[in-house]
């Protein structure tokens, strides 16, 4: 369950990398050492994978985030084959992620001897491989919390996490504003054109402003312009080909952030050189996905880049983040950001980022990790409600033991994969050779299964709906976008089409609130901060000052509780407006803007408050109206217009000048505040 798989973290700060390099590559040699010990790189609390417990000395249990299972624990009755069956038995509760299953008839007791060996367990224990059958019916494990036999969804002890939060009585109100019905266009033109925004909102019912607002991290006035100078299609397929987009000049500054292209071998060779200049690789990974969040141009592409970052989620910093997860985001999630879901779940089945994180080194046919396998079901494809069994995930996690990492790269060890038949969902195989190309291919052929099954195809299709609508996304939109997902065999851009050209998304005008890190974002976008220092600012001499002022940016959304990959947690961030309310993170965010118009981070260089708008009226109510459009897009309400020069303390009608009598700072602050900058 992803709120317990919570792999151990180190803290950190800018003084280098502090944390072990795995000298067995994540591998906890049980052969030799016999026990998971800080000398594998983890170390963590009791309760976490790295705890320290003794493994019995033969036999085979299973491994969760809470280590393994408790000893004493009773033998499975006569000897026979693995015994994986969902029939529950009373009295084998032993906690959720601790059931503790006799591979092969290996009868686990106290101590850990082994008091029966039948031939298909001795060959375990040898280079020739004896296939056993995980399919067995003979013994069972569960818990309370999740009876054998039932899918997770069916007990209701958790649900997905969107929807976990919009079951309270803030979800109850957005639900009852959410645009209902709605049909498919021949494009996106053709469906904002047709389109009416029935729903009551403060936002403008513009359809450029309104992409402009989803499509990117924050409108700004060349975003809006590019949208009608191309048109909404033009547009859209213009961004569907980020690599025919140029990178801005902030973008080509990322080459002052030394770890950003290094492989991980590069990384491991140049450690202590980097740790001089103080470059600590997983966070400038953060700073650049944030440089480019604020001033790329391929703003579509950085935002699918960001949804994948919490659908199939590898915190940032994690033991071996600093080596591997960069890599993590490149060759991964980056690579295939627009493309193809099932070729993305396989490429990060194989990455060492994902096998570490989730322990699957660890994971050995005599002492089988169930994490990646329950997170490959429960998060990264069908989700909680796709209709596996806890039968499912521990047959799914015999199938991907020999998976593991050495010299920094992805290896497969054919001594420690289980060879047997297994049944995963309708998949089904009998997994009956570990050759390593043989039995690589059967467990991506069984990922592929998992990334295209109707199941993955509503949960992808939910996810992206949600992302981008509403937060109550109607099941019209998601059926639809589900069809053309399994249509098209997990391709991405097809689903993007499906969506934008839906009159749902075009209907859900002011149905999206931004989280902390997307108000932050989109203040910097909308001010016209630049990446350039200010004037007579220096750097120090281990960063740049973009690199100072990029961490600073990372260090503020920190204490705002949400920046790119920081979830520790695999279940990535939250994407529901209640998941987010919280008068603090509201007016830090707030003070943020006002650090930003008084132009005091001077890593950067700030417009001055008196110039945003470039040829201000003579009078206060016109000068707002300026501002407010120069700012978030729109005119402001009467109401809201009034508040706002009850800030500066003058009437409509006042005689004011470009400063707003020394008052435009706290105007365009309160501006920043609004409805309007906080909704997308």
């Amino acid at each position: 369950m992803a709120d317990q798989n919570v792999p151990p973290r180190r803290p950190r700060d800018d003084r280098g990398w502090d944390g072990r390099q795995h000298p067995l590559d994540g591998y906890r040699d049980l052969d030799h050492a016999g026990r998971y010990g800080p000398a594998a790189g983890y170390g963590g609390p009791a309760g976490y994978p790295g705890a320290v417990t003794t493994l019995p000395a033969h036999g085979s249990q299973w491994v969760g985030p809470d280590g393994f299972g408790r000893q004493g624990h009773a033998p499975a009755p006569g000897g026979g084959l693995p015994n994986l069956d969902d029939d529950d038995e009373p009295g084998r509760r032993t906690g959720r992620r601790r059931a503790l299953a006799a591979l092969g008839g290996a009868a686990v007791v106290a101590g850990g001897a082994a008091l029966a060996m039948n031939p298909q367990v001795r060959g375990l224990f040898r280079d020739d491989p004896v296939a056993g059958d995980a399919t067995g019916t003979v013994v069972t494990d569960g818990t309370a919390a999740r009876p054998s036999g039932q899918q997770p969804s069916t007990v209701r002890t958790y649900t997905e996490q969107n929807e976990s939060y919009m079951g309270s009585r803030a979800g109850a109100a957005l639900k009852r504003n959410s645009p209902t019905g709605g049909r498919l266009f021949d494009g996106p033109a053709a469906a904002a054109a047709a389109t009416p925004v029935t729903v009551k909102t403060v936002l403008a019912t513009d359809p450029v402003r309104h992409l402009a607002s989803r499509a990117t991290f924050g409108a700004t006035g060349k975003v809006l312009a590019d949208i009608k100078r191309l048109g909404i299609d033009g547009w859209l397929r213009r961004q569907l080909d980020p690599e025919k987009i140029a990178p801005t000049k902030a973008e080509l500054k990322l080459a002052e952030l030394p770890t950003l292209k290094l492989t991980p071998q590069q990384l491991r060779d140049q450690r202590d050189q980097l740790n001089e200049r103080g470059a600590q690789p997983e966070r400038e990974m953060i700073d650049a996905t944030i440089a480019r969040q604020i001033w790329s141009d391929r703003q579509l592409y950085e935002v699918m880049v960001d949804f994948w970052n919490d659908f199939l989620h590898v915190a940032a910093e994690f033991d071996g983040g600093e080596v591997y997860r960069n890599s993590f985001d490149r060759d991964v999630v980056r690579a295939h950001a627009l493309g193809s879901y099932p070729e993305m779940l396989i490429a990060a089945n194989r990455h060492p980022a994902l096998l570490l994180y989730l322990n699957q080194v660890d994971s050995r046919k005599d002492a089988v990790n169930e994490n990646l396998a329950r997170e490959n079901l429960e998060l990264y494809s069908v989700g909680v409600d796709g209709g596996y069994t806890e039968k499912d995930v521990r047959q799914a996690a015999m199938l991907q033991t020999g998976r593991g990492v050495a010299d920094g790269k992805y290896v497969f060890h054919p001594e420690r994969h289980y060879v047997g038949k297994v049944k995963i969902l309708g998949f089904s195989h009998p997994n009956s050779s570990n050759d390593p190309k043989v039995a690589d291919r059967v467990i991506d052929q069984y990922l592929t299964y998992l990334a295209l099954h109707p199941s993955t195809a509503r949960y992808v299709a939910r996810s992206l709906a949600t992302r981008f609508v509403s937060d109550t996304p109607s099941k019209s939109l998601v059926d639809r976008l589900a069809k053309t997902y399994a249509a098209n065999k997990g391709l991405i851009k097809p689903v993007l089409m499906t969506l934008f050209s839906s009159s749902e998304f075009w209907a859900a005008v002011g149905q999206k609130v931004r989280r902390p890190m997307e108000y932050l974002v989109a203040t910097y976008r909308t001010l016209g901060v630049r990446p350039e220092a200010s004037p007579g600012f220096q750097g120090d001499n281990r960063r740049t000052p973009y690199a100072q002022g990029l961490r600073q940016i990372q260090d503020k959304m920190r204490e705002l509780g949400q920046y790119p990959m920081g979830k520790p947690t695999p279940d990535g961030y939250a994407d529901v407006y209640v998941a987010w309310t919280s008068a603090g993170t509201m007016v830090d965010g707030w003070n943020e803007a006002g650090e930003l118009l008084g132009g005091r981070r001077k890593q950067f260089t700030y417009p001055a408050p008196e110039k945003l708008v470039a040829r201000p009226p003579a009078t206060a109510g016109a000068y707002v109206d300026e501002l407010a459009g120069r700012l978030v897009h729109q005119k402001l309400s009467a109401k809201e217009k009034a508040l706002v020069l009850g800030v500066a303390g003058v009437p409509a009608t006042a005689k004011v000048d470009a400063t707003f009598n020394r008052a435009v700072a706290a105007v365009a602050r309160t501006i920043l505040a609004s409805p309007q900058h906080h909704l997308r």
